[in-house]
């Protein structure tokens, strides 16, 4: 978490280790520990090796715990990040419907973890350049962190902030101001007005303004050339 990258492997490679030696190859700790590997990996970019890993989470979890175990359903969810990441985005579908399948059967549909997977696969059809069916995924996610959540919680407003990025993208800035200002409250409550997410959205804020000013003055100079 400090992005000690090198530091964070040694100590996990120590406890791969020890848990390989004590519990064996195919125990679900030693899979947790593939697992944290992975993540490290993830987190430094290095994507085929963070895979490598994950995979072989996969492999103990499915033959230890199933596969419609929450921990094989989060080393899907973890699959389908990288191959998003990878822009393989047929992949990432799959494992993060593989992963949904299993949260929404074991866990319901109005668990945060759900939704979290509901975000995710959001985020790959925005990737696709699929707006309409991003956005019912984002509102998926949104309408069980309302229900679910407390009213400013974070990945509430990661919700409103993805769906008003996708109102940008599909030209409607109205609307697109409607959820970033929402996204806003929150962000400047909880992180405070300087943190970049706060930042970020100010941004889109700004470039939706910017948008609709430009097009109220393109209408006012047709208007003009019309009635002069």
């Amino acid at each position: 978490s400090q992005g000690d990258y090198t530091k964070a492997l040694e100590y996990y490679f120590k406890a791969l280790d020890i848990v390989k030696k004590v519990l064996g190859e195919e125990h679900p700790y030693t899979a947790s520990s593939y697992n944290n590997i992975g993540g490290v990996y993830y987190d430094q970019g290095d994507y085929p090796k963070a895979l490598e890993y994950h995979f072989k989470a996969l492999e103990i979890y499915e033959k230890v715990l199933g596969k419609e175990h929450p921990s094989t359903a989060t080393t899907y969810n973890n699959i389908g990040l990288i191959y998003d990441n990878l822009g393989d985005y047929p992949k990432a579908l799959e494992y993060f419907f593989k992963a949904l399948d299993i949260k929404e059967n074991v866990l319901g549909k109005e668990h945060p973890n759900t939704a979290t997977t509901y975000n995710n696969i959001g985020l790959v059809y925005n990737s696709q350049g699929d707006n309409t069916k991003a956005l019912e995924y984002y509102f998926k996610a949104l309408d069980i962190y309302e229900k679910v959540l407390e009213t400013e919680h974070s990945l509430t407003a990661t919700s409103y902030n993805n769906i008003g990025v996708t109102y940008i993208n599909l030209r409607d800035y109205t609307k697109a101001i409607e959820y970033l200002q929402k996204a806003l409250k929150i962000c400047e409550r909880k992180l405070g007005p300087n943190h970049s997410s706060t930042i970020n959205i100010k941004m889109g804020l700004n470039i939706c303004q910017s948008k609709i000013n430009n097009t109220e003055q393109s209408t006012a100079k047709i208007i003009r050339h019309f009635f002069k």
